[in-house]
């Protein structure tokens, strides 16, 4: 269960409705057992956000904000803060603030543009509005390096829980397009240009650092999809040298129990990349949106991958349950407005 302590402090923009307003954040001590994560990932700032009440009645250790946190699609920043900051207005955000040990990455509607990469010429500033958003502490070195990449370990010896962010935005190299009247949703295919990277020499050289600690469970949160393979849109596999990579990188530092929890799609599955494919059955757990719904025709796209009972296109949120004593998952996917269970799926560390 949840031991977390309260750190108060000035509030940033984005949460402050009257000048020198003071929040009460939650956030996590390091000896804390983990056993209940939450996440998800796109959250319009326009729309509804009534789904906090919903996921906090869970009482989660932590929550993990995979990126679209807000909607801003700009590259002027005072339209990105005004974005932030009217997410920080609903008093149901605060309030789960208040309470659950929230950690966030981007994906590329909070970045800047859609589907933008390292070529978007003012990520450096939008970085500093996405660390003032979230009141990130004045000794993070997410403050001082380029990128939003971060990590955190958890849990007493045995049972340590590390929280990888990946940072897939600001260093991202170009995508390949798909052939002129290529069938199926979607435009990007994988590259065969193998100097194309999503993640950048000094991130991939901290995530080999992050893998080799003493950790128990990791759980990489990834923007975008790291499985899913056959869809056409952002994914892991449209750089399929950086995928492969990020798999041989997890055999060679003996990394255990690694899960991926991504976003992105507007929509949520399940799916596992097996271990003839991989040092152990790597699953990747994919919930979106908290509350803007997915498109229908999405439900059908293929995914060999996928061992939920198909996807969910309906607003949703994901969570892990992590039995310590019986050493499995169970993951879970839920609706944002009800709370019920659509997707399930239970796995055996190590398998």
């Amino acid at each position: 269960m949840r031991l977390a302590l309260l750190l108060t402090f000035t509030a940033g923009f984005a949460f402050a409705q009257t000048p020198g307003t003071v929040r009460t954040f939650a956030t996590a001590s390091p000896d804390s057992l983990v056993d209940l994560i939450a996440f998800g990932s796109c959250a319009g700032q326009d729309q509804s956000h009534e789904f906090w009440d919903v996921i906090g009645a869970h009482d989660p250790d932590l929550f993990l904000m995979l990126g679209d946190n807000v909607y801003a699609d700009t590259g002027d920043m005072q339209e990105m803060r005004a974005a932030y900051e009217k997410m920080g207005a609903y008093p149901t955000y605060a309030y789960f603030r208040e309470r659950i040990p929230l950690f966030a990455t981007w994906d590329d509607h909070d970045y800047g543009f859609n589907d933008s990469g390292a070529e978007f010429d003012m990520r450096g500033q939008a970085q500093m509005v996405f660390l003032e958003a979230f009141g990130e502490p004045a000794d993070s070195p997410r403050w001082t390096r380029p990128g939003i990449y971060d990590a955190h370990i958890f849990g007493p010896a045995g049972q340590r829980v590390q929280i990888i962010l990946l940072d897939t935005r600001y260093f991202r190299g170009p995508l390949a397009r798909k052939p002129e009247g290529s069938p199926g949703p979607g435009r990007y295919a994988p590259t065969a240009d193998t100097s194309v990277t999503m993640l950048g020499d000094a991130q991939w050289a901290w995530l080999e650092e992050q893998l080799r600690q003493p950790a128990d469970v990791r759980f990489i949160g990834s923007s975008i999809q790291f499985v899913a393979a056959e869809h056409g849109f952002e994914k892991w596999a449209n750089m399929p040298h950086e995928r492969d990579r990020l798999v041989q990188l997890i055999a060679d530092t003996g990394a255990k129990n690694v899960v991926f929890l991504s976003g992105d799609r507007h929509l949520a599955e399940i799916s596992a990349l097996p271990a003839s494919e991989a040092p152990y059955t790597l699953y990747d757990v994919t919930s979106s949106s908290f509350n803007r719904p997915g498109r229908g025709s999405n439900a059908e796209e293929p995914n060999r991958y996928r061992v939920s009972e198909g996807n969910y296109s309906p607003v949703n949120y994901g969570l892990v349950h992590i039995d310590w004593e019986a050493e499995a998952f169970r993951f879970e996917i839920r609706n944002a407005l009800s709370g019920d269970t659509v997707l399930a799926h239970s796995a055996a560390m190590g398998e």
